[in-house]
């Protein structure tokens, strides 16, 4: 007996010295889908119709915007789920989920959120990002990419990413390009202000792509196929690292020299050096698949999953 209490302690140390755990947590309202950090404030689209906003220095909650619940087809009141957020300047965007298969976009600006695009546009936008302050990039189920000037209320334009079903998108740092993913594999790069294609990454990712980030010439992808793949979009080089599960979620550090990724089934996260690819640290602590990693700065990250918490990991 006294062996295998040793032994049962040996293993807890072992795992406790090779994986790190969350430094801080937040709490949402709901399963956690979009994540953004502006000026502070962390801001986390729920599944509970409901947009979370959090103090970053002190982990509480400012505050909650909440979304009117939505009908289903069997005519029961169910919560929406908010797919995107995003803020710029005075304004917060939230992509929700509407009826019979179409989306709803609201500006929350000076205490006030008003609807920008309803269920009657019939538009199935699964993400949504502002390029500026008038413009937003939206994705739609089918893979095309709009831009829409929220001012004018209309599309500057609208384009075919690909003939499959879209994925993911992740713009660069000054939002001039997009890369888009989505259920081939296969990733295009275009042109934020006219959405003329610059180029295809492809033949790394043989499956749907779930999610990918693109940081400083560097775009990271998690796929079904269980590979993260690195593009150096600088040397026009790629690799892949091969995971034992479905690769959910993927984040790059600001530099793009560090890569973080949903590892295994019990979604523990790895973290490598984009450059040498070599394995530097593991973390644990989230219960469900994960749905967004978020880098702080080089040394601190996020991570949001389909529970409410969401947490906040150190790098060594």
């Amino acid at each position: 007996m006294k062996t295998f209490v040793l032994f049962l302690m040996l293993m807890s140390a072992l795992f406790s010295k090779e994986f790190h755990f969350p430094k801080a947590h937040f709490v949402a309202s709901g399963g956690v889908h979009d994540i953004v950090v502006y000026k502070n404030k962390l801001y986390a689209a729920t599944d509970a119709s409901c947009l979370d906003i959090f103090d970053l220095k002190s982990h509480k909650k400012i505050k909650s915007i909440h979304l009117e619940k939505i009908v289903d087809f069997m005519g029961d009141s169910i919560d929406t789920t908010i797919f995107s957020v995003d803020v710029i300047d005075t304004k917060v965007m939230i992509l929700s989920q509407g009826l019979k298969g179409y989306s709803r976009v609201y500006m929350y600006e000076h205490e006030k959120l008003s609807p920008l695009l309803t269920d009657a546009n019939h538009l199935a936008i699964t993400k949504a990002k502002f390029i500026d302050n008038h413009t937003l990039l939206l994705a739609l189920l089918s893979d095309e990419i709009i831009s829409y000037d929220i001012i004018k209320h209309k599309q500057n334009y609208r384009v075919d990413a690909s003939a499959s079903k879209f994925s993911d998108f992740a713009l660069s740092e000054d939002k001039s390009q997009v890369v888009v993913a989505d259920e081939s594999g296969d990733l295009q790069l275009l042109h934020t202000k006219d959405g003329k294609h610059i180029k295809s990454f492809t033949g790394e990712n043989l499956d749907d792509v779930f999610d990918i980030d693109y940081k400083n010439g560097i775009i990271a992808t998690a796929g079904k196929d269980r590979r993260v793949v690195i593009y150096n979009t600088k040397r026009a080089s790629a690799y892949y690292k091969k995971s034992s599960f479905f690769i959910y979620s993927v984040g790059l550090s600001p530099s793009g020299k560090s890569v973080a990724y949903s590892s295994d089934v019990h979604n523990n996260i790895t973290l490598f050096d984009t450059q040498t690819k070599k394995t530097k640290y593991k973390f644990s602590g989230n219960k469900s698949p994960l749905s967004k990693i978020l880098f702080l700065n080089e040394h601190t990250f996020l991570v949001a999953s389909e529970q409410t918490m969401i947490n906040l990991y150190t790098i060594p």
